[in-house]
């Protein structure tokens, strides 16, 4: 039987650094993680010094290897400067990646802080920058992960639309089972998501909880309203192979009580 990928995601446990993180998330069982920008990039030059190889070995020391890296990546700028420099970040952070002992970039489309990018304007300018990213994929060997995250990408629709007219097989998603929720999707329509995404996806957020916006609450694996089970069912369709990343945003998040639930239904159910 194949390994069981069972993973987790550091920068929302709270009170832990990376080492406790890695400590912790070990002792529970985990055995692969989800990293941030910060936790690699000590900079955000084009050309910032990074500590790829030696959060690479930290975790090693536990058992522990890297799934995914976020690369903290804003594709809505209002200056055309800025999104360049975006643009160039990315392409530099995604030589980088490959020290981690992972390929997965997982990627934001674009926040639109301070409301500064008009909406009609944000497909245009995230389609754009992919196209540009994705450019470099096959000399870095990395594969770019789009998060549903945010009010700009949460619409599996348009992930599909946006990786097709990309036309790169380095473009993919990072499901996150719960985000569209959040959004205010119902569940058959993210069921349906679920079902044109699955053939595309690099990593996924096994997130429950329930409710949309102001009434979302988030919950344990297999405590919430997500249909996660369907969700599974479809990626082990399509041959999935990369960690089930949990990601807890519930009432029992000190000490990791809440991950160890979720760790408790991963191992159950994956």
């Amino acid at each position: 039987m194949a390994e069981k990928k069972l993973g987790a995601i550091h920068y929302n446990w709270p009170g832990y650094d990376l080492e406790g993180f890695a400590q912790r998330a070990s002792e529970i069982g985990y055995t692969h993680c989800e990293v941030r920008a910060s936790d690699i990039w000590t900079d955000d030059a084009v050309d910032g010094a990074h500590r790829a190889e030696e959060v690479r070995e930290l975790l090693a020391r536990y058992g522990m290897q890297i799934s995914a890296v976020e690369i903290g990546n804003d594709f809505l700028q209002a200056a055309p400067a800025d999104l360049d420099a975006q643009v160039a970040r990315y392409k530099a952070r995604c030589k980088v990646i490959p020290l981690t002992g992972c390929d997965i970039a997982r990627s934001d489309g674009g926040w639109n802080r301070n409301d500064q990018v008009p909406q009609e304007q944000w497909d245009a300018m995230m389609l754009d920058a992919f196209k540009r990213v994705a450019d470099g994929l096959e000399e870095s060997n990395v594969r770019i992960a789009l998060d549903n995250h945010g009010v700009t990408t949460n619409d599996g629709d348009w992930q599909l639309s946006l990786i097709q007219r990309v036309g790169s097989s380095r473009l993919g998603v990072n499901l996150d089972t719960m985000n569209y929720r959040w959004f205010g999707h119902d569940l058959e329509k993210i069921d349906h998501f679920y079902e044109i995404l699955a053939p595309h996806v690099f990593h996924v957020h096994m997130k429950d909880g329930t409710g949309s916006r102001q009434d979302y609450k988030g919950a344990a694996l297999g405590d919430g309203e997500i249909n996660l089970s369907y969700a599974v069912s479809l990626l082990k369709k399509t041959g999935y192979d990369g960690a089930w990343t949990a990601e807890y945003e519930g009432p029992e998040a000190e000490g990791g009580t809440g991950y160890e639930k979720c760790y408790g239904w991963l191992a159950e159910n994956i």
